[in-house]
């Protein structure tokens, strides 16, 4: 009767209730609203973007971000979603990436003339936070790395064991693979699986220098979202905040979804479920049974968080005039100047944001521990800031920012667009992609949850972007 329904109905009368208000969630509710569905999302929370997302802080009484996030050239599904909000105009780009070690000497990598995968190399020659050896022991392992293609993609060995096994010095891991790469991955080098570490290098390093350009936020990161509300309800759709799900239930007489929420009951012929593993696992107990819930809590019950913390400092005077910078050799690896960044702060003072990757010692620290190393540490790398005033200070701890990609981790990521529940589709970052913990694997997945709703519907629809083409010599790689 359910399929009877819904085949009668025209594609306005067909309802979508999408929970989760991340990258996931949105990028799936638009691409669904833009095929005529009547879209409803819920976030249990009073902003858009999950762990993507701003707020206010009263303490400081400034809009800060949880964690500041990057997104590059390759990331085509994220690029699409917000071109498609109209919030690609708020993305600040770059090119370069400035290496600082203590003491204040810089090297700057960046991309060249040379066709790829060559345009990083003259920067990396050049660079003198490598040494000589450093630099042949990259370079090797790049070469490695593109060799091998399909090998490595199939392996079951960690980052950290190839480096061992592939004669990196100490200079390379600990100043390139450890800061560049595990932080991008935000994990430590032994818990990366080698075909998400080679998949970064070939797609942000390799592939063309389009690919590795990266992208900041201009504005805060809640908004960027904004838009999308704004595209959700001129289509018909709606935004419940403060909503979070607490029971589903699927009623087989009539085909349809029934959700109790903190906002009231809802009804919908579709539901996307957008969640974190965490939040998705709460809600297992209040779906419905169904073959294939058990396989699918044991997959949530494999996956693992990752922290990262960052120490927010707004100062009386500037203290460096970068957008951002690499921190070599310390516990904190970022410098993010959100006071050229993001131009549009009604402030007078000099705000910065210090990003500590992957580490679970930090995230331990207690708040005034934390806020002393890393302006200790800061101090070592930017002078004028031993003569600068600290006017105020924020401590962001997100413990649960990216999830894990350890060997053996695909096994255990769910395909986006299915579940074990009729009518009922996963997306999240967490599954199963292809990519790592990114804002991009969250947009592909919306995309992907999209197309296998519009298909259960008879329709085919294209939302997921393709790759960025290799450009230069990379095309015949």
């Amino acid at each position: 009767m359910g399929a009877r329904r819904l085949a009668a109905m025209t594609k306005a009368e067909q309802q979508v209730i999408v929970v989760g208000g991340g990258v996931a969630g949105l990028s799936a509710a638009c691409a669904l609203a833009e095929a005529g569905l009547r879209v409803r999302l819920v976030e249990q929370r009073g902003y858009l973007g999950g762990r993507a997302s701003s707020y206010w802080h009263p303490g400081v009484e400034e809009t800060i971000d949880n964690c500041q996030h990057a997104l590059f050239g390759c990331c085509t599904n994220l690029l699409a979603f917000y071109h498609r909000i109209g919030a690609e105009g708020k993305i600040h780009w770059t090119r370069a990436m400035t290496m600082i070690e203590p003491g204040g000497r810089r090297s700057r990598l960046g991309a060249g003339r040379l066709p790829a995968p060559m345009h990083g190399l003259p920067s990396l020659l050049a660079a003198r936070a490598f040494t000589l050896a450093d630099k042949w022991a990259l370079m090797r392992a790049f070469s490695a790395l593109l060799r091998s293609g399909a090998k490595v993609s199939s392996t079951e060995w960690s980052l950290g064991e190839w480096l061992r096994r592939n004669g990196q010095t100490q200079g390379a891991i600990d100043r390139f693979w450890r800061l560049v790469i595990a932080s991008a991955l935000n994990a430590e080098l032994d818990a990366i699986a080698l075909p998400y570490a080679a998949k970064v290098i070939r797609e942000l390093l390799l592939n063309s220098a389009g690919a590795g350009a990266m992208g900041m936020s201009a504005v805060p990161l809640s908004e960027l979202y904004a838009g999308a509300e704004g595209y959700l309800r001129a289509r018909g759709g709606a935004v419940m905040l403060n909503a979070g799900v607490e029971s589903a239930a699927w009623n087989e007489a009539d085909g349809a979804w029934r959700l109790h929420t903190r906002a009231g009951a809802l009804a919908a012929d579709f539901l996307v479920l957008a969640l974190p593993f965490e939040a998705l696992a709460k809600l297992l107990p209040q779906m419905p049974p169904a073959e294939g819930v058990e396989r699918l809590r044991e997959q949530i019950a494999r996956q693992t968080h990752w922290p990262i913390c960052s120490v927010h400092l707004w100062f009386d005077r500037a203290i460096t005039d970068l957008e951002h910078a690499v921190l070599l050799d310390r516990t904190i690896h970022w410098l993010y100047n959100k006071s050229l960044l993001q131009p549009g702060r009604a402030t007078g003072s000099h705000y910065v944001e210090l990003v500590i990757s992957a580490s679970r010692e930090f995230a331990a620290l207690g708040r005034q521990q934390a806020i002393d190393l890393a302006v200790a540490e800061l101090k070592e790398f930017f002078p004028a800031a031993r003569a600068a005033r600290v006017e105020k200070v924020a401590l962001t701890k997100e413990v649960r920012a990216t999830f894990g990609v350890p060997p053996g981790i695909d096994a255990f990521r769910p395909e986006p667009g299915r579940s074990p529940w009729p009518n009922c589709l996963l997306a999240g970052d967490w599954t199963a992609t292809g990519w790592p913990s990114t804002m991009e694997s969250a947009a592909r997945s919306g995309h992907l949850a999209a197309e296998a709703l519009c298909a259960a519907r008879g329709e085919r629809r294209g939302w997921l972007a393709p790759d960025l083409r290799p450009a230069g010599w990379m095309r015949f790689v």
